[in-house]
């Protein structure tokens, strides 16, 4: 029998220490302002124009969140209308999780977790999304070693928060009823 953590072998010792590394790093604060800010280019890139939808491609939005933010003009105008509510912060995190998933780099997958977790999950993070404690305890969970699909559960959640709540209030907003005129 193990009495304490001296009989465990070696291997699992640097594995628990390794792990409450990257757990400690994961959920550190910043120590000052200084590591929110955000380097940006010398010249901001302009984001490609999107084109405006037919009457008949907005229609398909009404029956299909995915298709509305798949369409650049789409989202656009979802975040402007949940902009307009005060809740911008569930498209801003359902974008963020689909770039989080396109990341190669280990390392870069780590920095954008990091920054996922710190602008949207963590208690009272600036933008924080709505999620139940169990998936909030999942993803944390999943951060310890980030993967494509760390934010998974949390993404559905928003998703589906956003497909039940926020899409039947824009598909009644004026800005909706001017697109499938």
């Amino acid at each position: 029998m193990c009495k304490g953590l001296a009989a465990l072998p070696h291997t699992c010792l640097e594995r628990a220490k390794e792990i409450k590394t990257k757990l400690g790093t994961l959920l550190q604060k910043p120590d000052s302002a200084i590591d929110f800010i955000i380097p940006y280019p010398e010249k901001p890139e302009k984001p490609p124009k999107a084109q405006k939808p037919s009457p008949e491609e907005a229609l398909q939005w009404r029956d299909s969140l995915e298709k509305l933010l798949q369409n650049p003009y789409g989202l656009a105008s979802f975040r402007s209308f949940l902009r307009s509510e005060f809740s911008e912060e569930n498209a801003e995190f359902w974008v963020a999780c689909e770039d989080y998933k396109k990341t190669k780099s280990p390392v870069k997958m780590a920095e954008k977790a990091k920054k996922i977790y710190g602008e949207f999950i963590q208690t009272e993070a600036p933008k924080e999304v709505n999620i139940d404690h169990f998936t909030k305890a999942v993803t944390m969970k999943n951060l310890v070693e980030p993967s494509p699909t760390s934010f998974d559960m949390a993404q559905k959640r928003i998703f589906a928060l956003m497909e039940k709540d926020s899409l039947p209030r824009f598909v009644r907003s004026e800005f909706y009823k001017e697109l499938i005129k």
